[in-house]
């Protein structure tokens, strides 16, 4: 891994190439270190989704944290905001979640939260990043070598405690749900059909090598297809650690994060819920949504790509609610961090309080046509500075005239620069982005 190694959301890489049993092993020392302040004894909830190689990287990433004396509470797959939660209620240090998110079946990753549940700001990050090759850390012995300990009471803990926050009757509800193969491929139908929906579960039989493969938030067609052959009400799709969520309306058509979010804080303002009264969306949401919560009467701040960007503006300015077009959304009144599960209850309290369709309740987002392209390159280093590229993305700003946006910027977690242009007409943005996607082939390919 070239750069700083910490991306967006932890650090990811191809399991076993980039991110090795030794780099998780020097993950987990460091981490416990920096992250329990050299504390004697210290506790980290360490959990992980359904990639086969979240075994290898469990092992590697548990034997560091014991190496400096720390103990692992093991709570097994289980979705990325549950180790949030569950780091909070067990009063543990620390929690870390192996997994690559939305990612291809071959990455995998590792992120860190706080004793509080929160994603790390990047100064913790570099802190735990310049330990990773200390020798002088603590090499306790005997007795003081740290513990692994399983917690298979994991996942109801986490399902209680959002059946107490938001259980509602769900009886009236026929639905799909989509959970990626990844790690809520029970909890989700299991709490849905607890509060007494009619589910069908699809892409919830994992391999190890079937997560995020064609099903899921990214790949939302399936689902779609399967709401219009069952006649259901609404359609829910995690990614593979079930931080995200995107639904599918009684018609089929996908509803996005803007649109969640659109909803949720129309519904909280009218319950006088909504902090702030506004939200913290990021740079990539359409301009549509920001119109749709301005006729409301509602701010809108964006903030760079990340949820926990997201969440730090959110901390900064005591609101509640933020997120992002891809389904991450933050709602501080249940958990720290992006919670899909979470927030299709949200979204499911919504329906069955106003008794309308989810296309109605959609429908107060009109978007932008917005278009992204996503361009492979060898190198995302000095792309800001290419003046080829800047020339391109000149020129297309002026053919827009202030009628759009454009937003160029690297992947976090990909060898990626995504291209991203919205305007009024979808034809001139094929064009634009196709231009700006060219060139940076050209420079950085």
């Amino acid at each position: 891994m070239l750069g700083r190694l910490f991306g967006t959301d932890g650090v990811r890489g191809v399991a076993n190439l980039d991110l090795t049993p030794e780099l998780a092993f020097a993950l987990g020392r460091a981490g416990a270190f920096i992250l329990t302040n050299g504390k004697k004894r210290p506790q980290l909830v360490v959990g992980k989704d359904t990639r086969q190689s979240g075994d290898m990287l469990e092992a590697a990433l548990t034997a560091g944290i014991c190496s400096v004396g720390g103990d692992v509470l093991s709570v097994g797959i289980i979705p990325t905001p549950a180790v949030a939660y569950l780091t909070c209620i067990l009063g543990a240090d620390a929690g870390v979640m192996i997994s690559a998110s939305h990612n291809p079946v071959p990455d995998n990753g590792i992120k860190f939260f706080s004793n509080e549940g929160y994603k790390l700001s990047d100064e913790t990050e570099d802190q735990i990043e310049a330990l990773l090759t200390e020798h002088n850390l603590p090499r306790p012995t005997g007795e003081k070598v740290g513990k692994k300990r399983a917690l298979p009471e994991a996942a109801d803990l986490y399902l209680k405690h959002l059946q107490e926050k938001l259980g509602v009757d769900l009886s009236p509800f026929n639905m799909v749900v989509d959970a990626a193969h990844g790690a809520a491929f029970e909890v989700a139908p299991t709490l849905l059909q607890r509060l007494g929906a009619k589910v069908t579960a699809i892409n919830t039989v994992p391999t190890g090598t079937n997560i995020n493969v064609n099903c899921g938030s990214t790949y939302p067609q399936d689902l779609q297809r399967a709401v219009q052959e069952t006649g259901a009400d609404i359609g829910l799709a995690f990614d593979g650690d079930a931080d995200r969520l995107l639904a599918v309306d009684e018609q089929g058509q996908l509803v996005d994060g803007d649109q969640i979010m659109a909803i949720l804080a129309l519904w909280q303002q009218d319950k006088g819920l909504l902090k702030g009264n506004g939200l913290v969306a990021t740079s990539m949401s359409n301009m549509g949504l920001e119109l749709a919560l301005k006729e409301h009467g509602l701010k809108m701040i964006r903030a760079q790509v990340g949820d926990r960007y997201v969440l730090e503006e959110l901390l900064k300015r005591g609101w509640n609610l933020g997120g992002e077009q891809s389904g991450h959304i933050i709602n501080l009144h249940h958990n720290t961090t992006g919670d899909g599960v979470s927030t299709a209850l949200q979204l499911l309290n919504v329906l069955a309080e106003k008794r309308q369709p989810l296309s109605e309740l959609a429908a107060v987002v009109k978007p932008f046509p917005q278009l992204m392209i996503n361009v492979q390159v060898t190198t995302k280093d000095g792309w800001q500075e290419n003046e080829h590229i800047k020339a391109a993305i000149t020129k297309a700003e002026e053919t827009l005239n202030g009628r759009g946006r454009i937003l160029v910027r690297p992947s976090g977690t990909e060898p990626v620069i995504r291209v991203m242009v919205e305007g009024e007409e979808e034809a001139t943005l094929k064009d634009l982005a196709a231009e700006i996607a060219a060139v940076i082939k050209e420079q950085l390919g």
